[in-house]
């Protein structure tokens, strides 16, 4: 009778919302954020790269109009974390200290570091509009490049911290040992690897340089093919564990979630991409704007499935079904 009575309270009540404890809604800021986290991060990598290597001594190089974008960017992104935070007053007490296991606390404190960094890359060649109100930042431009070992440590630092920030949207997830979607060692490289993808295919889309939009379409295929294997390894990973983990797997594979992963992510977001842009990197057709936009996209909506199904995805299910 008891065992009953428990059934009946599960399959009739357990649904209802509030019954168990349970993670406040993530709406659409969580994963606007995470995705311009990611294409800051990838955009700060490659405009890093480009210092480091001597690219910046091309006069059209990447490196000097991406890190303004990337400044746009992060601002937008960190606006929307602000938006989903309940207790918008006391923001600033994040950086009253610092918490070493919390990932929110390295967080907030690599948002922070990352706008010296992007500063220092746009001083390296302000924009004429920058120089027609701040004619002074000429001069300072003229001592950074005085000082290769400077200009050098310019492009570490935003590699450095583009890393940090891209590693650390899929860290702040996987931390979640309630979610079982999210609790898997591979999501900070699936992120980081997406958000290098994304940043790539946007300045391949935007380069005024052709053989730097050439190396970062090619750059793309590889981390497009990289992002597949990482998708694939991911799953065999849940799939072989426990079932809160299968079941958290199938929820993209063949469940609710699996329609837009499928056509979206898989589909539209990587797979068609990488075929238009291996037939454009090998001349059999022209570049086309089409596959990077595609790649942005997918990015995108990754994020949100990611998010969404990630939340969804919890043990009590799996306990009692």
């Amino acid at each position: 009778m008891i065992l009953a009575k428990q059934i009946i309270e599960i399959t009739t009540t357990r649904n209802n919302p509030h019954i168990d404890p349970f993670m406040a809604m993530w709406e659409w800021q969580i994963p606007v954020y995470l995705f311009l986290g990611g294409m800051v991060a990838g955009m700060m990598i490659i405009s890093g790269h480009f210092i480091f290597s001597n690219r910046y001594k091309v006069t059209n190089c990447a490196c000097f109009s991406i890190p303004f974008t990337s400044l746009i960017l992060i601002t937008a992104g960190m606006f929307a974390l602000f938006l989903d935070l309940a207790h918008k007053p006391y923001v600033w007490r994040l950086y009253t200290t610092f918490q070493i296991k919390s990932p929110m606390s390295w967080g907030a404190w690599i948002l922070i570091l990352i706008y010296p960094a992007l500063i220092a890359n746009i001083l390296m060649k302000p924009s004429p509009w920058m120089l027609k109100y701040i004619p002074k930042l000429s001069d300072i431009s003229a001592k950074i490049y005085q000082h290769p070992f400077l200009v050098k440590n310019i492009g570490v630092l935003n590699m450095l911290f583009g890393l940090m920030l891209g590693a650390y949207t899929g860290v702040l997830l996987s931390s979640m040992g309630s979610r079982p979607l999210w609790n898997t060692s591979l999501l900070w490289v699936l992120f980081l690897t997406s958000g290098l993808s994304t940043a790539a295919a946007y300045v391949h889309l935007v380069a005024k340089n052709k053989e730097e939009s050439e190396l970062l379409a090619k750059a793309d295929n590889g981390l497009i093919t990289l992002e597949l294997f990482i998708f694939v390894m991911m799953f065999l990973g849940l799939l072989s564990s426990a079932k809160p983990h299968i079941e958290a797997a199938q929820l993209l594979l063949t469940g609710s979630y699996a329609p837009a992963f499928w056509v979206f992510v898989i589909g539209l977001g990587l797979v068609i991409p990488l075929i238009i842009q291996l037939l454009a990197v090998n001349h059999k057709i022209k570049h086309t704007p089409i596959a990077p936009i595609l790649v942005i996209l997918g990015g995108l909506i990754l994020r949100f499935i990611i998010v969404e199904a990630g939340q969804y995805s919890h043990w009590f299910n799996a306990h009692f079904k």
